[in-house]
């Protein structure tokens, strides 16, 4: 009750920011400027976020987690504007996203950093669909647009958080999600873990996206720039067990039958094998990478977290 009394004492307070530069949606929003600093907890704007719709698309969501210690809810009236950086923690084919809410919270409190969690629900291009977020477009979806306006909404609610450049991590599903970002928007990126991607994009102006880049610029009007991404300090990572494809080829022979041949290629060689290949494509064209092979680990995102965090824990502390 308490909370929801703050809401309308406070909304009206933001009706004069209704101009340009708001995002979609959030003409009336609280933000941890316009509100009494005592009251963050209260309306759920530090520590653990629920999940919160994204105006501009409702059927995308994203969960935060600011540790309070170390966020401050209005730089433009500090002497020293120090923003706290963002981690993005993108999730794997699964949806699985309760990393926010136990591994790396320690984490962020130590490093520090806020995390922030976007969730792609499965079924967004039709009832069957597992990978549109993957590919970054489909018939209904532009992921990566969709992640930056997350990040226009997000730096609007929290000034305090730096989005001009963020740091970001995926594994399986979000490693292909998030290198085939990276392609497109080195720019926003300040260091990337990629892990076990299992079906790569490489650099490949003979073949169309999503297995290469050849029409990069007709689907997405952008320019792959491997000079830009050789900048980037990435982490490609993968357990050395992760030795197992992805079904047989019965099962990618039926997918292909009930399902149709568009989008990502049938699975065909181990996460291993595609990481090590897309590495030493990366390295002819100038890409540098931090290239850790967990041993003893299978296909596992926990089992490879601590190398992860060991590579962007120096990242983040060279921001601070």
């Amino acid at each position: 009750m308490r909370s929801k009394l703050l809401l309308s004492s406070f909304l009206g307070l933001n009706g004069a920011l209704a101009a340009s530069g708001v995002p979609v949606g959030m003409e009336d929003a609280l933000t941890t400027a316009n509100m009494p600093s005592e009251f963050l907890e209260d309306v759920y704007f530090v520590d653990h976020v629920p999940l919160m719709a994204l105006q501009a698309d409702p059927r995308i969501s994203y969960a935060l987690y600011i540790p309070k210690a170390h966020y401050n809810p209005d730089p433009s009236k500090s002497e020293t504007p120090k923003k706290l950086p963002l981690l993005v923690y993108i999730h794997g084919t699964g949806r699985n996203t309760v990393a926010i809410y136990d591994e790396l919270v320690p984490f962020a409190d130590s490093a520090p950093c806020a995390i922030l969690s976007p969730l792609f629900p499965a079924g967004m291009d039709g009832p069957n669909d597992l990978d549109s977020y993957k590919e970054l477009k489909s018939d209904s979806l532009r992921s990566d647009q969709a992640l930056l306006q997350v990040f226009d909404q997000v730096a609007y609610r929290w000034p305090g958080l730096e989005m001009e450049k963020v740091y970001m991590m995926g594994f399986s599903g979000g490693g292909q999600f998030a290198h085939r970002f990276m392609y497109l928007y080195p720019e926003k990126l300040a260091a990337i873990s990629i892990g076990a991607p299992g079906r790569p994009t490489f650099i490949d102006d003979t073949q169309d996206w999503p297995i290469g880049t050849k029409d990069v610029k007709t689907v997405f009007d952008k320019t792959v720039q491997p000079n830009v991404i050789g900048k980037l300090p990435i982490q490609l990572v993968v357990g050395g067990n992760d030795t197992e494809i992805h079904g047989d080829e019965a099962f990618w022979e039926w997918k292909k039958n009930v399902l149709g041949s568009g989008g990502l290629p049938p699975m065909n060689e181990t996460r291993l094998e595609s990481i090590k290949e897309l590495r030493a494509s990366w390295e002819k064209l100038g890409i540098k990478t931090q290239f850790d092979v967990v041993d003893g680990v299978a296909h596992n995102e926990k089992g490879v977290r601590e190398a992860v965090l060991g590579f962007l824990g120096p990242q983040l502390k060279k921001s601070s």
